[in-house]
């Protein structure tokens, strides 16, 4: 059966269709619309110890991505409780996904945390659409998927499509920006081929200078992966590796994995050509960001791009002990 919620600005209407899936289950919880702090239009997944909450009234965001109670993102949850609909200046924490490239894009408010619709298409299949941003030119769809593992855990695919509503041709990239507890580990593998940068990551100055060729004691390299301990000298990191896979490990003993496709044949259009970035500034989060290659949308075109999050339990390091990266590298596969 088809559960539809349409979100308007001031005036949301939701409708219901008769018969809608029951939780199978104490653990299982297909598809359902809850009320979620100050969202009364809320979508809810579970499986197993998996618990996926959207948010269509604010940006098309995940809000809530855990394992056994444990969130993998973060959450203001103060200023997210005082959301009003039209509100100007929401918190827009935990999982955002966003369009790039980040220094020369079109500003799209609306698409950024403007009142999406939303459809649930199955039972664990939820679709968001944005607002029509007509000074951008652009139409922005996210499905999530929450699937089932042969670990017993779940994943959370995370597909957004970026559509030229516009009549001039636009060149746009896909960007993750979700946000995680600070204070952990962030795990980058440097894959197979060389890095354009001496340093094999870039660092953002002031004055968006770009430095490649940057030492700092919390970023390390060891067995393959770049190991970023804790907030750097500068919080802005860029990586041009092609392994598309991150990890992040937390305190409370919970890692977050992303896989997505890093293609060496394709462009890349940040500024320094990049397919994953890191913010990590001293305070409660960290944003990890996986970027795809550049688009190039005729009037009428879209492309699609997909992130995969998984959770696992995790052992966070004692003092003076290390991540175990075999572990990690077999996680990551």
């Amino acid at each position: 059966m088809l559960l539809i919620v349409r979100c308007a600005a001031f005036l949301p209407f939701v409708a219901l269709a008769a018969g809608s899936p029951a939780p199978t289950s104490a653990d299982e919880i297909p598809a359902r619309v809850v009320k979620f702090l100050a969202y009364d239009e809320a979508i809810e997944m579970q499986k197993g110890d998996v618990r996926v909450v959207l948010c269509p009234q604010a940006g098309g965001r995940v809000l809530e991505f855990s394992l056994a109670g444990k969130q993998g993102l973060y959450l203001d949850e103060e200023k997210e409780a005082a959301w009003t609909p039209g509100a100007k200046g929401a918190a827009m924490t935990a999982g955002r996904l966003d369009y790039g490239p980040e220094l020369v894009v079109t500003p799209h408010p609306q698409i950024w945390s403007g009142p999406w619709t939303a459809e649930i298409v199955g039972s664990y299949e939820v679709r968001l659409t944005s607002p029509r941003d007509e000074a951008a030119g652009m139409q922005v769809v996210r499905t999530f998927r929450l699937l089932s593992t042969e670990e017993g855990s779940a994943k959370l695919i995370c597909e957004q499509t970026l559509r030229n509503i516009g009549a001039e041709t636009r060149e746009v990239c896909h960007w993750g920006r979700s946000f995680s507890p600070g204070g952990g580990i962030c795990l980058i593998p440097l894959g197979d081929r060389p890095s354009r940068f001496p340093s094999k990551y870039a660092m953002y100055e002031d004055s968006a200078i770009i430095n490649v060729r940057n030492v700092d004691e919390k970023i390390c390299e060891r067995e393959g992966f770049l190991e970023i301990l804790a907030p750097p000298r500068k919080p802005k990191l860029g990586f041009d590796t092609y392994a598309g896979r991150l990890a992040y490990v937390m305190p409370g003993d919970l890692m977050l994995v992303k896989r997505w496709a890093a293609d060496p044949n394709r462009v890349y259009n940040e500024a320094a050509g990049l397919t994953l970035s890191v913010w990590y500034p001293e305070g409660p989060r960290i944003e990890l960001e996986p970027i795809g290659p550049r688009e190039v949308l005729k009037a009428g075109e879209e492309a699609t791009f997909a992130e995969e999050w998984q959770l696992f339990a995790f052992p966070f390091p004692k003092q003076g002990e290390s991540v175990d990266l075999a572990k990690v590298r077999e996680l990551l596969k």
